[in-house]
């Protein structure tokens, strides 16, 4: 068998993306929404398998990672989040970089000799790296409204992977990704007026515009806490509200709290841009929490611990 383990933001959807347009390749599919990102416990791998993973933290897959490498399978694994202690095996192919201005498919990219590099460029708006992404769109002669188009283009990717469940999001990241699959560049699904990205365009502008009076748990001159409303619609703009809040002051931290479906709080967090790190080590604190430097999350966060977790914001970036 061949898997493409992936996150289903666009990062990973766009990493995988670069990698099939490079080299189509048959494989089974396994993704879910950003924050779902234990995937490779949903295979069971066998010896002669191979499996990619794209954008998901090998340090919370690392029991099945062993176990695939264990039953003899090859994996590859491409990824910007924090990793633990790489196994040292044959059979495991790791590209791992945890610099706070790169991601997966800035990784991918590089791979594969930057064929594809506009669609890595419109992953890294979609991952909040927005120098990084003009730094890279200079270097290709970019113009000021390609460079927007492209912004606006992995953001509104990123923004459909945010949800409790699938049935939150206007598409499943494997629809979206075969929907995406057609276009070599991203200006060719910008140039379809019948293209997904008009359909999450006009998405995504409504679901910010009820944003805008999201309640505000705590602000000050370090951190800035928001809490949405449960609904489908504040789900999806949990972790693209983090980046935009984050843009508009980048010398605050900044966290986005959404009611889960289990009783508790999903939490995003963004490191203030002008001191990209911390996130990952703030959340890592409490039992679900993960992700990078820049930008981590905890997935069930009780509701006992919420004023602990402000306490922890505010006080890593005094």
């Amino acid at each position: 068998m061949k898997y493409d383990i992936f996150n289903g933001d666009a990062d990973g959807i766009i990493a995988l993306l670069q990698l099939q347009l490079a080299n189509p390749t048959d494989t089974v599919k396994v993704t879910g929404v950003k924050r779902d990102i234990q995937l490779m416990k949903k295979i069971t791998p066998q010896e002669g398998d191979c499996i990619r993973v794209l954008d998901i933290s090998m340090e919370k897959n690392m029991s099945e990672l062993h176990e695939a490498l264990s039953a003899g399978a090859r994996v590859m694994y491409v990824d910007h989040h924090k990793a633990g202690d790489i196994p040292a095996h044959a059979n495991l192919f790791a590209h791992i970089d945890l610099d706070a201005n790169m991601c997966t498919s800035l990784i991918v990219s590089d791979l594969i000799d930057k064929q594809f590099h506009l669609w890595a460029i419109t992953a890294a708006y979609g991952d909040n790296l927005f120098a990084k992404a003009d730094s890279e769109a200079d270097e290709l002669n970019l113009t000021d409204l390609q460079k927007s188009q492209l912004k606006a283009f992995g953001t509104y990717i990123n923004y459909n992977g945010y949800g409790s469940e699938v049935a939150d999001l206007h598409f499943a990241p494997e629809e979206l990704y075969e929907l995406l699959l057609q276009y070599k560049s991203p200006f060719d699904a910008i140039n379809d007026k019948k293209s997904v990205y008009y359909t999450l365009e006009l998405a995504y502008k409504a679901d910010m515009e009820k944003a805008a009076n999201a309640q505000v748990v705590h602000d000050c001159d370090t951190a800035k806490v928001i809490l949405l409303e449960d609904a489908a619609w504040a789900r999806r703009v949990s972790g693209v509200l983090g980046n935009d809040l984050a843009n508009q002051s980048p010398n605050k931290a900044h966290a986005v709290f959404t009611f889960n479906n289990k009783g508790s709080y999903l939490v995003s967090v963004r490191a203030p841009l002008n001191n990209k790190q911390g996130a990952v080590d703030i959340c890592s604190k409490f039992a679900t929490g993960g992700g990078r430097a820049a930008a981590a999350g905890i997935n069930e966060l009780p509701k006992s611990q919420v004023e602990s977790f402000v306490e922890e914001l505010v006080g890593y970036y005094k």
